[in-house]
């Protein structure tokens, strides 16, 4: 697979961007966190589910990698001359665990999308933007988005949801199990600026506890189970599974207080 993919450093990426930027395809393979915190522009973010990675077993579809449908297909009839996948520093592509992100993303291209050239980005995020600020996209992150290990929503304790505070184990952003369904927590339905940037449209509340934050902005679907490991949340699936349906393919949110 790495003898498949070639190199380029940030020089390089910046004469490609110049040159040809509508046949280039930049898929950035590093958190949600940090490709919200800034990005090169126009690229792309790589993410997929634990589930969905373990169920691969190294060897990834690309309709995970790139799940929009229309940019697929625009890879897969050969639009894209280059295909660049970065990460946040690394310098070499085998120097990747074979079940990250990086690597995955890589071994579908070459599986897949054999019209185009698949590249990595030597250096990464942090190289590029170190040379090129000019064609990076940095936004203005609410404060606690990029560090939320210790913050709380605002009256969090007067609503009754001491599930909102964020523990150690809840660091990253919500998992996405389908393109347009994703699974979180307690304190990532708490938090409206995430979920604009994932596109979030509807809720599903899984606790007992919990208030819908934002009822004048999204659709709730409120399943008012305990939360600890003796719930049966069974009886709800039949209910969970037509709100999905009745919302169509738009963003779904599932938080969940069970971690």
């Amino acid at each position: 697979m790495v003898m498949e993919v070639g190199t380029l450093d940030a020089g390089g990426l910046r004469a490609l961007l110049r040159e040809r930027a509508a046949q280039c395809l930049l898929l950035d393979c590093r958190s949600f966190f940090a490709f919200n915190a800034g990005h090169i522009a126009g690229s792309v973010n790589v993410r997929f589910s634990t589930i969905v990675r373990r169920r691969a077993k190294g060897a990834m579809g690309l309709e995970h990698i790139v799940p929009n449908a229309e940019l697929r297909g625009r890879l897969l009839a050969g639009s894209y001359h280059a295909v660049v996948l970065l990460d946040e520093r690394s310098v070499a592509l085998d120097g990747a665990k074979r079940d990250s992100t990086l690597a995955l993303a890589a071994g579908a291209l070459c599986r897949e999308a054999r019209a185009a050239q698949v590249f990595f980005l030597k250096g990464g995020y942090e190289a590029f933007s170190a040379s090129c600020p000019e064609l990076c996209s940095k936004q203005s992150t609410p404060m606690g988005l990029s560090l939320p290990l210790s913050t709380s929503v605002p009256d969090s304790t007067e609503s009754g949801c001491s599930s909102c505070s964020t523990p150690l184990y809840d660091q990253g952003g919500p998992v996405e199990i389908l393109p347009f369904l994703y699974l979180g927590s307690a304190y990532h339905a708490s938090r409206k600026d995430m979920l604009d940037a994932l596109g979030i449209t509807a809720l599903i509340n899984v606790s007992a506890n919990c208030p819908n934050h934002f009822e004048g902005h999204y659709q709730y679907k409120s399943i008012p189970v305990e939360d600890n490991h003796k719930a049966d949340i069974s009886s709800w699936f039949n209910e969970a599974i037509d709100f999905i349906g009745e919302q169509g393919h738009l963003g779904h949110f599932c938080p969940s207080p069970f971690g």
